[in-house]
């Protein structure tokens, strides 16, 4: 009978849970008990990395030493070469006046459990709400794009992987900027690709990264790199499989972006604001309010005006005083000022 009675209470919880979020809170409040034992049992193994690192052998240490020295130079090499070509795209950004870009922020987070349901695709990581952590907010490893939050605990969050089921995200590929959906299969090694037209350019080795579409994920991180691209005469879409970039199965450390928080109506309005002060501090509007128009016309175009017959009146009348002067006075230099009067009235 108290088997039955727990049954029945067990299957009530998990249909209020399924369907309501009565039991939401509760369940951030169980994350701050669990978060201790998920310490817990993760303290047996971070013992024993701490002692092997600490008895390693002094060859393995040098070796590895030698090989850190000789990347961290290549990456420093390579690092110049992108600083340039940062800088570079900056400046074509400001010629083209478009608005700044805004460098991502981004916070290390570590991976300290799975969801046991084979399937669901789910990890959980020990940043939450109190760490600025945000729902939707993109996670990455070294090698590429991982997933999103889906869920929000104080001190812990659910990420959904790329290759959930229920997940998609708008990539291109790298190669030609062709546009397309990238969805999860459950496998942890693969994507598919939906509604890839029999005829579009994508072929074996092709780079997806993310496109920024939907305003979700940011745009130009890795996402996978196609594997199998099958074409059938007879069906209008081609099958387009991808191993994703990232090591979904086995990163421990993984990266939280935080990108701009503004939504495409507040971008647009700051990039307006921005376009009309360029245009108001810029020169090009100053200059008329400022300099009189008709001091302006003879002296910026002077054969224009000579040409232009209802602006000969108007230049002869200022400067006919002037034209009776050389013959009085030994100022000669302003007869060539009163020529276009001269010939005005000859006309």
């Amino acid at each position: 009978m108290r088997l039955l009675v727990l049954v029945v209470l067990s299957v009530a919880l998990m249909v209020v849970d399924a369907r309501f979020t009565l039991l939401k809170p509760v369940r951030s409040q169980m994350s701050l008990v669990l978060m201790q034992s998920y310490w817990i049992t993760d303290l047996p193994q971070r013992l024993w990395q701490g002692v092997a690192s600490q008895f390693g052998s002094r060859t393995e240490l040098v070796a590895e030493n030698e090989k850190l020295k000789t990347e961290n130079l290549l990456l420093q090499g390579r690092m110049q070469k992108l600083a340039a070509l940062t800088e570079q795209n900056v400046r074509l950004r400001e010629l083209l006046n478009s608005s700044a870009l805004v460098n991502e922020k981004v916070e290390v987070a570590e991976l300290i459990g799975m969801d046991p349901n084979p399937f669901t695709h789910r990890i959980i990581i020990n940043k939450g709400e109190r760490d600025g952590v945000v729902l939707g907010q993109p996670v990455l490893d070294a090698r590429g794009l991982m997933g999103q939050v889906v869920e929000l605990m104080p001190y812990t969050s659910r990420v959904l992987l790329l290759t959930d089921t229920t997940h998609s995200i708008p990539v291109q590929v790298n190669r030609n900027g062709l546009r397309a959906i990238a969805s999860g299969t459950g496998n942890p090694e693969r994507l598919e690709l939906r509604h890839v037209a029999d005829t579009a350019d994508i072929k074996e080795g092709d780079l997806l990264v993310s496109s920024g579409l939907g305003q979700r994920f940011p745009a130009g991180y890795p996402v996978a790199t196609v594997k199998e691209v099958i074409h059938d005469s007879g069906q209008p879409f081609a099958i387009v499989r991808a191993v994703p970039t990232a090591a979904l199965n086995r990163s421990r450390y993984l990266l939280l972006v935080f990108s701009d928080g503004r939504t495409a109506e507040e971008r647009a309005n700051d990039a307006a604001k921005a376009q009309e002060t360029l245009d108001q501090y810029g020169g090009g509007p100053m200059i008329p309010d400022t300099v009189p128009k008709p001091a302006m016309v003879p002296a910026a175009a002077a054969a224009p005006a000579a040409a232009a017959a209802p602006m000969a009146p108007a230049a002869t009348a200022p400067i006919k005083p002037a034209a009776t002067k050389p013959p009085a006075k030994p100022p000669a230099a302003k007869p060539p000022v009163s020529a276009p009067a001269n010939t005005g009235g000859r006309e």
